[in-house]
């Protein structure tokens, strides 16, 4: 479906560096935690009459689908597309009851949903014939060896800590975004596609999930473009984008043009593994027809949408 651009309708892709700073929260209290004490930016914007999607990492506090025996742990016993439904659910909920929470704190009435995400991949994605993405907890070289033979699977990573590896496909389509920009049209805080969202392909018999993970920020960016939102948001550490980060020649950058961005990222200007995929999410977001995509950190965020902080990446 198609859909009318919405001028007040933002999707805001909120990373993990945005709510937890320097540290890690050690379980799910201290992340609840740090989701209340850092949410009420968000507050601010909804208050200020912006409809917002909210697109979140995966689950912060450890591996949803790994099972601890008496005295040791095991490998993980779910599928990893039924660890990426329980981690959207689990996160998601967090998110629910902290922004909902400090929106009526606020007297700001506005209702949240979390809508269980499924993205489409393409089964012949080149991503498939190689595994790149660790997931799930460390194994020792001998249990590595193990699963290896047992499972057929990849692994990563020191001998003393190898993790699983898995595919990383492109996203192509977000299957639930009717129903997102509906919950959006109708004053909704949707809050999807977390962690990327549950890869998924098409089979003769329905749709079937697979053994991957996808990218958090490709999925903000594609779900921004199907639903018509007027500006996509990343949320990260950082008040700005720099060029030449942690060097003694970083420079701040509040303005990119879709060539400028282009080219730092062909000179690999920008860290692979935080900024770079937000800035090829937000080239194709405009390359698509949206306005403009914003870094900047969860308290800059008001500030952002003025023009006032953040790097703003333009047509």
């Amino acid at each position: 479906m198609s859909f009318p651009r919405d001028p007040r309708l933002l999707v805001v892709a909120l990373g993990g560096r945005a709510l937890q700073g320097p540290g890690r929260p050690a379980g799910p209290e201290a992340w609840l935690r740090a989701l209340r004490r850092s949410l009420p930016p968000l507050v601010d914007v909804v208050a200020a009459g912006f409809r917002i999607v909210l697109v979140h990492g995966g689950q912060p506090w450890g591996d949803a689908g790994r099972r601890r025996g008496p005295g040791r742990s095991t490998a993980p016993t779910l599928a990893l597309d039924l660890r990426a439904a329980e981690a959207q659910g689990a996160a998601g909920y967090g998110i629910q009851q902290a922004l909902g929470n400090l929106c009526r704190a606020r007297g700001v009435e506005v209702p949240l949903a979390v809508v269980v995400t499924r993205v489409e991949v393409a089964p012949d994605d080149p991503a498939f014939r190689r595994s790149t993405c660790p997931v799930g907890p460390p194994y020792s070289a001998a249990q590595a060896r193990r699963l290896g033979r047992e499972r057929g699977w990849t692994f990563l990573g020191s001998a003393a800590a190898r993790r699983r590896a898995v595919p990383s496909p492109r996203p192509r389509r977000v299957l639930e975004a009717d129903v997102i920009r509906r919950l959006a049209d109708a004053g909704a805080i949707a809050v999807a596609g977390g962690g990327g969202g549950v890869p998924v392909i098409e089979t003769p018999d329905g749709y079937r999930g697979v053994e991957a993970v996808l990218q958090e920020d490709a999925t903000a960016g594609l779900l921004a473009t199907s639903l018509a939102a007027d500006r996509l948001v990343f949320l990260t550490g950082v008040d700005r984008v720099e060029v030449g980060h942690r060097t003694a020649h970083a420079i701040g950058v509040e303005r990119l043009s879709l060539a400028e961005a282009r080219a730092l990222l062909g000179a690999r200007e920008f860290p692979a593994g935080s900024i770079a995929p937000k800035i090829e999410a937000a080239v194709e977001f405009i390359e698509a027809g949206g306005r403009e995509a914003i870094i900047t950190s969860l308290p800059g965020i008001r500030a952002a949408l003025d023009g006032c902080a953040g790097t703003r990446a333009v047509p």
